[in-house]
């Protein structure tokens, strides 16, 4: 088949900006799920930088500067092939494509509808290093799919149709987006020998705390995980104790129990908004020592959680759209001074209702600036 060349001119950079978004956003967590190509945005005020954030070791990611281009005539008819990047997407493909050069690096096939990955559909990929197949109909996946792919770090596959997560992940994975799917069930050993995932995007499923079966995480050092838009009722209770960060906004959790946090000792972000919560158990903070940031916005809290003027890094509170009707005078700062080692940011407080005319202006001695305090618009 003929190849396909780029014309000359602005047009022919796209494929250099596809494999450089790619790269980018694969750097950077979100807190609000959003759309594919959105991964680089985040709510809360800024932090860490990407490399803190996610745990990532970039030491081998790829750099778009060093990619050479290739000269293969393969190329898949209506696709784009250019610097080992094939863009396959929206063409309405019922399959894989063949007739894909081996030296592949970036394979996206996004916004198709392709319902099955079968034995060979990756033969010859042998250095495939991101694979998309976001939105397509996939529901079934050989045992034996994705194993020529031995350089593969980053497999995006949400919004499909999956009930399980997928069997035999390559080793070489070190990112997992499988939000949006119909998964039930996560078994124990299914991440068995991925020691060099850090982050698994799997929001969006219908899991309940008993779809975890002991041990599922087993072995994974994750630094970031999301499990949001489920049917959590609590914490789950067995997630790797490597965690940075973890979200589980929108579920159905009710309150945070005595004990619910003691594994997640070197959480940096904790993600709770969009909950059931009412009650968070008085010491149940106190094993979050490094915690910068914690979301416990839209929920049903009555009074502001005791504990944070212990966490002596917190930067960042979200507590806005609860039913917190008093805010005290040591609820978030600590008695005396030089305890606090970084000082808040950022506290929502709006849409309570809280009589912010009384709260006393020594309340907030720990916060930087009057405007990172947010009061007000509360409506019955």
């Amino acid at each position: 088949m003929r190849r396909k060349e780029a014309s000359r001119g602005p047009s022919a950079m796209w494929p250099l900006w596809l494999l450089a978004s790619l790269l980018a956003l694969s750097q950077a967590l979100p807190f609000e799920q959003r759309g594919f190509w959105d991964f680089t945005l985040d709510d809360g005020p800024f932090m860490m930088n990407d490399e803190e954030a996610s745990g990532a070791d970039t030491s081998g990611i790829l750099d778009p500067d060093s990619v050479t281009p290739t000269y293969s005539a393969m190329c898949p008819f209506g696709c784009h092939c250019h610097l080992r990047v094939v863009q396959c997407s929206d063409l309405g493909l019922k399959s894989v494509p063949k007739e894909i050069s081996p030296d592949t690096t970036l394979l996206d096939l996004q916004n198709n509808d392709i319902s099955e990955l079968r034995k060979d559909d990756f033969k010859g990929l042998q250095h495939l290093y991101a694979l998309v197949l976001v939105n397509n109909k996939i529901s079934k996946i050989h045992e034996k799919a994705f194993s020529p792919l031995r350089k593969l770090q980053k497999l995006y596959i949400s919004k499909n149709h999956l009930v399980e997560i997928p069997p035999n992940l390559p080793s070489s994975l070190v990112e997992l987006r499988i939000h949006d799917n119909r998964i039930r069930k996560v078994p124990k050993g299914v991440f068995s020998g991925l020691r060099n995932m850090n982050c698994i995007e799997m929001g969006g499923n219908p899991l309940e705390n008993s779809g975890f079966e002991p041990g599922a995480f087993d072995g994974l050092k994750l630094n970031y995980l999301r499990i949001s838009e489920a049917k959590l009722t609590g914490i789950p209770k067995d997630l790797p104790e490597t965690l940075n960060e973890l979200h589980l906004d929108h579920n159905k959790i009710q309150a945070i129990e005595l004990e619910d946090l003691l594994r997640y000792s070197k959480l940096y972000r904790l993600g709770l908004g969009h909950n059931q919560i009412r009650m968070i158990e008085n010491g149940s903070l106190s094993f979050l020592p490094t915690l910068r940031e914690l979301h416990l916005d839209n929920n049903k809290l009555a009074r502001v959680p005791s504990g944070l003027p212990d966490l002596k890094l917190l930067q960042v509170v979200y507590l806005h759209s609860n039913n917190i009707t008093k805010v005290g005078v040591n609820d978030f700062c600590p008695v005396g001074f030089g305890v606090k080692r970084a000082y808040y940011n950022g506290i929502s407080l709006f849409n309570n209702p809280v009589p912010y005319w009384e709260v006393q202006p020594a309340t907030f001695r720990c916060v930087t600036d009057r405007l990172a305090i947010q009061f007000g618009n509360y409506k019955k």
